[in-house]
């Protein structure tokens, strides 16, 4: 196995992420997409340097300097021509300049423990027809109702989902849009993490992925940035069968990090019939201990 560092934390422990940033965001943009002729000498892919400094107003010499890490805090009005130039997103843009702020003061102190407020839980305990649970900072789950451990095991407490999505094999046999599925969970990831570098809770996560999981180190590699909140999921679920539930992401108030996560299915369509089916099969009593089905492992005949 070659010694090599992981990709997973370029961009995130380098001496410059703005830059990483900007090379690959710039490498990925066509000429023709900025107005530019394509040319038929060009050796590498995207736009050149000088390309870029030109379409942001500003000299090569400067954008060299961003790229290469000796300037790592430009001014509002050179990011702005930047973003145009690279035809940044909201979420992109929002990125570039988290980025590009000045650097807080190293703290020694240990990263606190995410805690979920017991009001919260107390709440979600009582949607018995809507899987709830809420993420943490890194997408770790911190508190879920019963009806979202049911849907999947990567919703337990506990359990970042995440490392779930790739490093389980199951997982990729559960979400019916697994290659998307993780494309958008890394790309939200990136979006909240701007700033977050040095945070050993963080960097444990991307090595772990980085050095078990090919797919992960591609898609960070990319620089993807996405804040999405809402969208479908698409499961198969082992009792009930195939769902498609849409989710929705609510940041809760005074919980810096902290997401509300809900899944729904669309009224009278065939996943709305078997969520119901599976929140009476998590809510229904349990049998009599003398009315349980023997254990497989004490089954006559078994040992």
């Amino acid at each position: 196995m070659r010694n090599a560092k992981p990709h997973s934390l370029e961009g995130m422990a380098t001496k410059s992420e703005l830059g990483a940033y900007l090379k690959v965001r710039r490498e990925r943009l066509r000429p023709e997409e900025v107005g530019l002729p394509a040319g038929s000498r060009r050796r590498v892919p995207g736009l050149r340097r000088e390309e870029v400094a030109l379409l942001s107003g500003i000299s090569v010499e400067y954008y060299l300097r961003l790229e290469q890490g000796r300037d790592r805090h430009p001014s509002d009005q050179v990011l702005d021509g930047i973003s145009r130039a690279l035809r940044l997103d909201a979420d992109a843009d929002a990125y570039l300049r988290e980025l590009a702020r000045p650097a807080r003061p190293a703290t020694r102190r240990a990263p606190r423990p995410e805690r979920v407020a017991s009001s919260v839980q107390n709440l979600i305990d009582q949607w018995t027809t809507t899987p709830a649970l809420v993420h943490g900072r890194y997408l770790t789950t911190l508190a879920a109702n019963p009806l979202a451990i049911a849907l999947s095991p990567a919703f337990r407490p506990g359990v970042n989902t995440l490392r779930a999505a790739f490093l389980d094999p199951e997982m990729r046999e559960f979400h019916r849009d697994w290659d998307e599925m993780t494309a958008k969970a890394v790309a939200y990831l990136r979006s909240v993490v701007g700033g977050a570098g040095e945070d050993p809770r963080l960097l444990e996560l991307l090595g772990e992925l980085s050095l078990h999981s090919e797919r992960f180190r591609t898609l960070w590699a990319r620089q993807d940035v996405r804040h999405k909140t809402s969208g479908v999921s698409r499961m198969v679920h082992p009792q009930v069968g195939p769902l498609d539930l849409r989710y929705e992401k609510l940041a809760l108030p005074g919980a810096p990090g902290q997401m509300l996560v809900t899944y729904h299915a669309e009224p009278d369509s065939p996943s709305f019939e078997r969520l119901q089916l599976l929140a009476h099969l998590t809510t229904r009593p349990a049998a009599p201990e003398s009315h349980r089905n023997t254990p497989a492992t004490a089954r006559p005949g078994t040992g």
